[in-house]
């Protein structure tokens, strides 16, 4: 019998936007919904195929915002906002997306998709075929009811969660049966699409009141002789919106089929390839071309082909789709201990933690989920139970009986575990296991740093990015699962059920993730910096963020106070040059006062209409001497003032840890694609370095009683590894004879070396580094472009190597793509051929410094690594690493510690490149120590 399959394509396009996160392909098109959308139908078409689906298949799509219903009621669907504007170019490019996979794809003007739906559905019924919706809207769930007796049921597919939807569904959703529905839906209304219904009736009410009265005509003629109140008063006063609600949920299942059923038959073949290819290679979709290519082998066809060729023998591109329901839970000893022997007996397992909030150092342990092969995962719950004392507690092993049988697994040597973000895995379980000494999880790979050394980029990391990107599959999302806003809840609050679907997907998909990425490592060439920089790093991050750095919170408070008093003397001074008041933090007035009020010149407005205010505009304003400057440099101080009093000084006063009475800065190992570290919640490698106020921010950082804070900072480290990397032999000299470099480039430069040329000089050094432009670094120096030319000019002259060095970097990422560091580590730009220039110049810039700034960031993570063994060897365990700011390394210690450490810290820091890289310039390091982080400089 034909089965005919109607997917909603519409919805499908709004789940795959907001499931995914932004992405473009090469074109610099945003596809991230394109994307998403792909990968949905391709499950959608691989799954039917295998269990024997559809004969008959379309897509469809709502075409027009406004139908017919409009004509009824002005007000329909009126309070739906505009879609995204990224969201609006890849309408088009998902129309073809359906053409590839060479299925019809319908849309008609006037009418919604649910409408299309319902009347090809009508019209297959009439022929005695089977008819399944790919949905779960509500208003599509009217279908279920049959026209006449003895026609073919009509069912429904929630591919969200995966179950089929019937009759009993909506029984059991709404209280009344699919023929009834219609009625319900009018009393209630409907918010999302601006359906009035009748005021304070919902589910729950309209389906007693239909059940009662039969339906919404004997309702509404029930209701004078109601009990008196609210409710009677509403279905008296609102009976026209309930009726015109009742046509506006109707289906409109007569409509013209737009093509033959006939037309809509799916090729006996299965799915063509080649038209899907021609598609997943115009948008640079690798994973999915490779599974095609997977799937098609000779037979030439695509998803739901009966001739593919076999699968192939490399069992992690066989994987099979993640089956959530097929997850364990395990909730006693014995089957813990099948797993973990499990793990013992091949050598490896995922491990993945749920807790109760994102800050590592004061979350609790819910569960640890672990998987050993693709679908063979489990979630172990400890934490699970209700927040109010009447909440029931599921059944779930005793906590302290679980971690004793979990300890020996992750310490044991001969078991690697694999984890995504395990430094975060790291802090949680070290505190589980507080009692007991902490834990040392090892050894370990962590799929997130794979992903990163591999691809850094060229996308993002988080998991379900790459999930995405690497398997074709969609991850269930956080807030799928807890909620969002009032109806939000724990993790520890959800059902097993629910939180082992979640929890050991995690698992799962991390390790499919590490099978896939591990064995790229040595092929393309990024085993050397994950194993000698990255990897070795994540359990010293670890530590560092459980010590966290104290804080002087009276300091910050008073500092507080002070910037607020500053601020208010600001705004004043600002308002009184601008001649009246206005609200300074807003970008509109603020641009309206400068270039409508003041007149200033050069303002130029976005496509809001509203003036660009952003600092580079604003520092553009500041340099010149002409009306108006002082007004935009005021303004400046106060962003500054205000941005530093709400970050720091107001922020670390909340942000200190009441167990620890430190702040704990969360560091991420893959936040700048050059292997920068970042920190954020606080980040502190914002703080202005040389200004006033920065000092004063430092200040407020202090050492314990009888202990002293060490800063040690790489003296020019990335103009050395220029000299190196470039091969300059003026500035290797320089650097060898202990010479001052801002000096030597015044004097190649102006001739001459006093303050200002100094500081000029000093400017160019690192603005030629970082790919600077002719009129960027007339902005910095406030003279012209042609006078910033002839310096980068005179620069390259006296110094061609660094022109050179310029030169064939842009030539090799040309070539290649990315650009590597002294140790491998790989930076991809895919934007480095855009068609755009802005876009093409900003890659040009950043592939120029990211070989040095990579270099340099490499060598500080290897002094990490390196340091605490050092300093035990030297018998100074109580000092103790703190922070890594950029250039710099800040340890608490004892101040009789002082001289001996910081002997064990420069040599370390200095000799961190070796043996793997051997440098033509000396690395220096420069030490001071102080009470305060301040004082330490």
């Amino acid at each position: 019998m034909p089965h005919l399959y109607l997917v909603d394509g519409s919805g499908y396009i709004f789940r795959a936007y907001h499931r995914l996160p932004p992405l473009t392909n090469k074109h610099g098109e945003p596809v991230g919904a394109v994307y998403g959308y792909t990968t949905m139908l391709w499950r959608l078409a691989d799954a039917l195929h295998k269990a024997d689906g559809p004969t008959h298949m379309a897509v469809v799509f709502d075409k027009a915002s406004k139908t017919f219903r409009n004509d009824l009621y002005a007000g329909y669907k009126a309070h739906r906002p505009p879609p995204p504007p990224d969201l609006v170019p890849q309408f088009p490019m998902i129309r073809d997306a359906t053409r590839a996979f060479s299925l019809p794809c319908i849309e008609e003007e006037g009418l919604e998709a649910d409408d299309i739906i319902a009347s090809y559905a009508r019209a297959a019924q009439r022929q005695g075929w089977e008819v399944t919706v790919v949905s779960s809207d509500k208003d599509l769930m009217q279908l279920f009811a049959p026209v006449s007796d003895g026609d073919a049921g009509i069912d429904m597919l929630d591919t969200m969660n995966n179950r089929r939807l019937g009759p009993d569904y909506v029984v059991e959703k709404f209280g009344v049966g699919p023929e009834r529905l219609g009625d319900v839906l009018a009393l209630m209304g409907d918010a999302v699409d601006n359906v009035p219904g009748v005021p304070g009736i919902g589910p729950k009410t309209a389906a007693k009141l239909i059940g009662e009265h039969g339906d919404l005509e004997g309702v509404l003629a029930a209701a004078p002789g109601m009990k008196a109140g609210k409710l009677r008063d509403n279905l008296i006063a609102h009976a026209a919106e309930a009726r015109m609600s009742r046509v506006l949920v109707t289906l409109k299942d007569d409509a013209p089929l737009h093509d033959p059923l006939d037309a809509l038959a799916l090729p006996q073949a299965g799915i063509p390839a080649e038209p899907l290819k021609a598609f997943l290679e115009h948008h640079g979709f690798k994973s999915l071309l490779a599974k095609l290519g997977e799937v098609a082998g000779e037979a030439g066809t695509a998803p739901g082909s009966a001739g593919g060729a076999e699968a192939p023998s490399d069992d992690a591109d066989a994987d099979p789709p993640c089956d959530l329901d097929g997850y364990e839970t395990v909730v006693d000893a014995p089957a813990l201990e099948r797993w973990i022997a499990g793990a013992r007996a091949q050598g490896w397992v995922a491990v993945d933690t749920e807790t109760t909030g994102i800050d590592a150092t004061r979350a609790d342990l819910v569960g640890v989920s672990m998987a050993l092969a693709p679908n063979r995962a489990c979630y172990v719950p400890l934490g699970h139970g209700g927040s109010d004392l009447l909440s029931e507690t599921p059944v779930q092993l005793d906590r302290r009986v679980a971690l004793d049988l979990l300890k020996p697994l992750l310490e044991d040597a001969a078991v690697l575990k694999i984890g995504h973000n395990l430094k975060y895995d790291m802090i949680v379980l070290d505190r589980a296991y507080a009692e007991t000494g902490g834990l040392n999880l090892a050894p370990f790979d962590d799929t997130i740093l794979l992903s990163f050394d591999l691809d850094a980029g060229r996308h993002g990391h988080k998991m379900d990015e790459l999930a995405a990107e690497h398997l074709s599959h969609t991850c269930l999302g956080f807030k799928e699962v807890v909620g969002t806003g009032k109806n939000q809840r724990g993790f520890h609050e959800i059902d097993l059920k629910t939180a082992t679907r979640y929890a050991a997907e995690d698992a799962d998909v991390t390790l499919r993730l590490w099978r896939r990425f591990k064995r790229r490592l040595p092929a393309e060439g990024a085993t050397r910096v994950y194993e000698m920089v990255d990897r070795p790093l994540v359990p010293v991050i670890a530590r560092m963020e459980q010590r966290g750095i104290k804080v002087d919170v009276p300091r910050l408070a008073a500092l507080s106070t002070e910037f607020e008093g500053q601020i208010a003397k600001l705004e004043k001074i600002v308002h009184d040059l601008a001649g009246g008041p206005f609200t300074i933090g807003s970008p509109k007035q603020l641009g309206e006062v400068l270039f409508d009020r003041l007149g200033l010149k050069g303002g130029r407005k976005g496509k809001s209409g509203v003036y660009s205010t952003d600092v580079t505009e604003l520092e553009r304003i500041a340099r010149a001497d002409g009306p108006g400057a002082e007004v935009v440099r005021r303004v400046l101080d106060w962003r500054q003032l205000t941005k530093l009093k709400n970050t720091y000084t107001d922020a670390l006063q909340a942000q200190v840890n009441p167990a620890t009475g430190r702040v704990h800065t969360s560091y991420s190992l893959t936040g700048a694609q050059t292997g920068r570290l970042s920190s954020t919640d606080p980040n502190l490698q914002n703080i202005p370095i040389r200004t006033e106020i920065g000092r004063q921010l430092r200040e407020a950082f202090v050492a314990e009683e009888g202990h002293v804070l060490l800063a040690a900072d790489y003296s020019q480290i990335e103009l050395r590894l220029a000299a190196h990397m470039a091969d300059v032999p003026e500035l290797k000299a320089a650097y060898a004879a202990g010479e001052d470099i801002h000096a030597l480039t015044a004097r190649q430069l102006y001739g001459e070396v006093n303050r200002d040329t100094r500081g000029q000089a000093k400017t160019i050094n690192f603005a030629i580094l970082y790919g600077i432009s002719r009129w960027g670094l007339a902005g910095r120096l406030n003279i012209t472009a042609d006078e910033a030319q002839a310096l980068i000019d005179r620069y390259f002259e006296r110094f061609p190597g660094v022109n050179r060095y310029m030169a064939d970097t842009l030539t090799q990422v040309r070539d290649r793509g990315y650009t590597e560091t002294l140790f491998g580590r790989k930076c991809w730009f895919p934007r480095i051929k855009a068609k755009t220039q802005n876009e093409r110049q900003g890659a040009e810039r950043a592939a120029i410094n990211a070989p040095i700034q990579g270099t340099s960031a490499d060598i500080i993570k290897r002094a990490m690594v390196r340091m605490e063994p050092a300093l035990a060897e030297a018998g100074l365990p109580q000092v103790r690493m703190l922070l890594q700011v950029h250039d710099e390394l800040v340890f608490e210690l004892p101040e009789g510690d002082v001289e001996a450490a910081s002997a064990v810290i420069r040599r370390v820091m200095e000799g961190a490149a070796a043996p793997a890289v051997t440098l033509s310039v000396p690395l220096g390091v420069e030490i001071g120590t102080g009470h305060s982080w301040g004082s330490a400089h």
